[in-house]
C-alpha cells in the first residue's frame, strides 16, 4: 500500500467522456482524490494530476481522447513540477497497459473495476514506478464504486448505480466486454443510500445500470426493479429517474410501479435502435418491431402523457432503405419526445464489426439527416402541448449563453428556461423547484416566467 497522504496539496482535474455511469465514476474519482487532500482545479493545465474517464462506445471518443492526452505533452508545467496523466473507464479496461504504446505520456491506467486503486497508482507513478501501470479487479469482485467517497457535481442531484455490467451482448456494443457481466448491488444498500441522500438535501436521483430492468436477477434469482422503484419512492426523495432500460426486460410490474410511485418522473428512455425486425435480429436485441410498439402502447395506457425518448442507430451493416423506412414509421407511430440518433460506429471485438457493408457513406448520412429532421419535428410537436400550462422545473443553474436566464428540467425531462425574477439571485434558486408558465415552446426547450415562490 502506497503512502497516499503524500498526495495532499496536489491539484487534480477530471475530464469525463461518455455515459452517466462514467459521470458517476468520475464523482467517485474526485471523492477519492479529495479524501487524500488533493484540490480540484478547473482546467488540465492547472493540474498536477489529470484523469481522463473514457468511453469506447463510438470511435469518435477514442480519437478525442488521443488528441487531448497528446496535448498534455505541451501543456504548461504543473504547480508542483510533475504532472501525472491517468486514463480510466472503458478504453482503459479495453486496451490496458497497451495504451502507453500509443500515448507515451500516460502514467497510470486503471480499469472500470479498479477505481479504488487510483491513489496508490498515482503515488507509485510519482515515485517513478511503472510496475502497476494497469490495475484491475477480478470479474467476481463484489465491490461497487458507490462504496467509495464521492464529490458530486450538484448537491441537489445524485447518480445511484444499482448494478454494473451487461449480459445482452448486442452485436454492435462493446459494453459487456469492458464493464463485464451483470452484477447487482444489494437491494437494501441502494434504498439506504437514497434515504441518506434525501436527508442530505438531494432532491433527484437517477438509478443507473446498463439494463436496470434486469436488476436482481444475478443476486436474487429474478428481477426486482419494480419493487426497488416502490421502495426508493418511500424514502422521501422527490424525483426518481432511471437509465438504461432494455425493452425485452421491461415488465408490466415495472410499468405499474412507474405509474403508482409519485416520485418516478413521467419520462422513460427506451432504446429501440431500429424499427426493422430484420435489423433488430442482426443486432441481437431479442424483440421485434411489433413487440416494441405493443410495449409502448402498454406504457402509454398505464402512464398517460408520459414522454418517451429513445436511441436509434442509422447505417447498421446491411440496413436497406426498406429497413430505414420502417425505423421512420416506428418513430412516427410512437411519437418520441426526443431521440439520440447515431451513425453506426464499428467497434473492434464486436460481432457486427465483422459484417461487410457496401452502403455508401453519403447514403447513410442522408438517412441520418432525414431521421434527425423527423425527430426535431416530433420534439417540437410534443412541446406545443405544454403551451399555456405551468410546469415544475428543478433549477440547475444559469444558461451558458445568458447569465440572466436559469435552466431546469421538468418532470418529463424537458429543458425549461426562465428569467431570474426581480428580487432573486441565481444562487437563491439553484436546486429549488419552481413553477414556470410556458409562453414559448421551441423544439428543444420551453420558456416562460416563474410564477409563485420557489420550494
Amino acid at each position: 500500500m502506497s503512502n497516499v497522504s503524500s498526495l495532499a496539496g496536489l491539484t487534480y482535474h477530471v475530464k469525463t467522456f461518455g455515459c452517466q455511469m462514467n459521470l458517476h465514476d468520475s464523482e467517485r474519482v474526485s471523492g477519492l482524490l479529495g479524501s487524500c487532500g488533493c484540490l480540484e482545479v478547473a482546467t488540465p493545465d492547472e493540474a498536477d494530476i489529470v484523469v481522463f474517464m473514457t468511453c469506447c462506445v463510438r470511435e469518435k471518443a477514442d480519437t478525442h481522447l488521443y488528441g487531448q492526452v497528446s496535448a498534455m505533452v505541451s501543456a504548461p508545467e504543473p504547480p508542483h513540477g510533475r504532472r501525472v496523466v491517468c486514463i480510466g473507464g472503458c478504453i482503459a479496461q479495453r486496451d490496458g497497459s497497451g495504451i502507453r504504446e500509443h500515448m507515451r505520456n500516460v502514467d497510470v491506467v486503471f480499469g472500470t473495476r479498479a477505481i479504488a486503486s487510483l491513489p496508490d497508482l498515482i503515488v507509485d507513478a510519482l515515485n517513478g514506478s511503472k510496475k502497476n501501470v494497469f490495475a484491475d479487479t477480478s470479474e467476481d469482485d463484489p465491490g461497487f464504486s458507490s462504496d467509495l467517497p464521492s464529490r458530486r457535481e450538484d448537491v441537489w442531484h445524485a447518480w445511484v448505480p444499482i448494478m454494473t455490467g451487461c449480459n445482452n451482448f448486442c452485436s454492435y456494443c462493446i459494453v459487456p466486454y469492458v464493464r463485464g457481466r451483470e452484477r447487482d448491488r444489494a437491494f437494501e444498500s441502494i434504498v439506504d443510500e437514497v434515504r441518506t441522500l434525501h436527508e442530505d438535501g438531494v432532491r433527484e436521483v437517477c438509478l443507473l445500470g446498463q439494463n436496470v430492468n434486469s436488476f436482481g436477477r444475478q443476486r436474487y434469482g429474478s428481477p426486482r426493479f419494480a419493487e426497488l422503484l416502490r421502495a426508493v419512492g418511500e424514502t422521501g426523495i422527490e424525483r426518481i429517474r432511471f437509465t438504461s432500460s432494455h425493452p425485452k426486460d421491461l415488465s408490466d410490474e415495472t410499468i405499474a410501479a412507474m405509474a403508482e410511485t409519485p416520485a418516478v418522473m413521467p419520462q422513460l428512455h427506451l432504446a429501440v435502435q431500429s424499427g426493422s425486425t430484420r435489423v433488430l435480429k442482426a443486432m441481437n436485441r431479442h424483440y421485434t418491431r411489433e413487440d416494441y410498439l405493443a410495449l409502448a402502447d402498454r406504457i402509454k395506457q398505464a402512464n398517460p402523457g408520459i414522454a418517451l425518448s429513445t436511441d436509434i442507430i442509422v447505417g447498421f451493416p446491411g440496413e436497406t432503405e426498406e429497413d430505414f423506412e420502417q425505423t421512420l414509421s416506428l418513430v412516427r407511430e410512437v411519437g418520441f419526445s426526443s431521440a439520440f440518433t447515431f451513425i453506426y460506429s464499428k467497434r473492434p471485438g464486436t460481432p457486427a464489426a465483422k459484417i461487410d457493408d457496401p452502403t455508401p457513406r453519403e447514403v447513410i448520412q442522408e438517412r441520418f439527416d432525414r431521421l434527425a429532421a423527423l425527430v426535431a419535428d416530433l420534439a417540437h410537436e410534443a412541446n406545443q402541448v405544454e403551451l399555456g400550462h405551468t410546469v415544475e422545473a428543478l433549477v440547475e443553474g444559469p444558461s451558458k449563453r445568458d447569465a440572466d436566464i436559469l435552466v431546469g428540467h421538468s418532470p418529463k425531462n424537458k429543458t425549461v428556461h426562465f428569467e431570474i425574477p426581480e428580487g432573486y439571485k441565481a444562487q437563491d434558486l439553484v436546486g429549488k423547484l419552481v413553477d414556470v408558465r410556458v409562453e414559448e415552446a421551441r423544439t428543444w426547450y420551453l420558456r416562460g416566467p416563474m410564477v409563485g415562490d420557489p420550494r
